[in-house]
């Protein structure tokens, strides 16, 4: 059994949402970021993503796009990406994904990534910019490696693409609960618990809902719609505000604010 498939279990079986906080490896800088994410996961983190620095992230808003351009100033490339895994897999239990986009991977050799990132600890990886229709080799060598290769649905997904893209989605189906690019929101979509419904129509694994996750009420909302949340924009922003030597407290306490509101009794 993946430990992503044993979190989801324990989390079912404990009624509550599995909680992945998202960190850009090398921001604010890498010695800042291995120790912001232990102590992410004492405050409670489920998981974590781990996002590769990318030069054109076409996914993400103006934040994250902020921390990347920091990271890949500070000299961050895949290869100290997976050093960092390695070494964050030698000090924490939970479950470690890789958030990067094609262009890295291919440009590393998808076998070669693959392997290192398995010998690294990595349980899983997101690729916004992989297509499902184009996802079947990256898909198979994720699974010969013990790997989920976590697909996106958007609540623009056709019911024909729902299907397709859930039959190549392993770990957890990753619900975008926008239209548009990753960055904090005031509120969640009033639409967003149909489109949950409809991807439950669709399949059985896990759905856990990112973009715009940023307050512990959003958290609290997704509760019986959802299987888990990414809380990524919000996080960094906390870790902005916060500034050097202080990041690491803060953080804690956000992260830990999120937690209380993963259980189906939460207080609201």
């Amino acid at each position: 059994m993946s430990r992503l498939k044993s979190l989801f279990e324990t989390c079912h079986q404990d009624r509550r949402l599995a909680l992945l906080p998202y960190l850009t490896v090398g921001y604010p800088s890498l010695p800042e970021m291995l120790d912001l994410a232990p102590a992410l996961a004492e405050a409670g983190a489920d998981a974590l993503e781990l996002g590769i620095p990318f030069s054109d992230p076409v996914a993400d808003g103006p934040t994250i796009q902020r921390s990347t351009y920091q990271a890949l100033r500070n000299g961050v490339s895949p290869e100290l990406c997976l050093e960092a895994a390695g070494k964050l897999s030698g000090t924490i239990s939970i479950p470690l994904l890789f958030m990067t986009y094609l262009n890295p991977i291919l440009r590393y050799g998808a076998e070669r990534f693959l392997n290192d990132a398995r010998d690294a600890g990595v349980d899983g990886v997101i690729i916004p910019d992989l297509p499902a229709d184009e996802s079947a080799g990256v898909s198979e060598l994720c699974a010969g490696r013990g790997m989920d290769l976590i697909q996106f649905v958007a609540p623009t997904s056709s019911d024909s693409r729902l299907e397709v893209i859930s039959s190549q989605s392993r770990g957890f189906i990753y619900c975008v609960s926008l239209t548009g690019v990753t960055g904090a929101r005031a509120r969640l979509s009033q639409t967003l618990p149909q489109f949950l419904a409809r991807v439950r129509q669709h399949s059985s694994l896990p759905r856990v809902v990112g973009f715009g996750i940023s307050r512990p009420e959003h958290v609290g909302a997704l509760q019986n719609i959802a299987e888990g949340a990414i809380v990524a924009s919000g996080l960094i922003d906390v870790i902005d505000r916060a500034g050097k030597g202080h990041s690491v407290a803060e953080a804690m306490k956000y992260v830990a604010s999120m937690k209380a509101q993963t259980r189906s009794d939460s207080p609201g």
